[in-house]
């Protein structure tokens, strides 16, 4: 078997494929108690499930970082930008 193709284990009452459509809502903090212990219990008892929720974690924590705060733009580009929105106005 691959090493990119999910397992089908069954492991703490869940499957891989489960865990693997909870993943973002995991990460966005969006279940309720019940549903993230049984995928966190399922993520320790699956070595394949635990290696991809954590590379899948630091991707998202990554992107948020990244775009918490957006780059400053150059005082030129902010100033063509205004004019031209200002031009595009009248």
């Amino acid at each position: 078997m691959s090493s990119n193709v999910p397992p089908e284990r069954l492991v703490a009452g869940l499957r891989c494929g489960e865990v693997l459509a909870d993943l973002s809502r995991y990460l966005d903090g969006e279940l309720d108690a019940r549903q993230r212990g049984a995928l966190e219990a399922h993520v320790r008892g699956c070595e394949w499930c635990e290696r991809f929720g954590n590379e899948m974690g630091a991707v998202v924590s990554g992107l948020k970082r990244a775009l918490a705060e957006p780059e400053r733009l150059d005082d030129a580009v902010v100033s063509r930008l205004n004019e031209r929105l200002a031009r595009d106005a009248r």
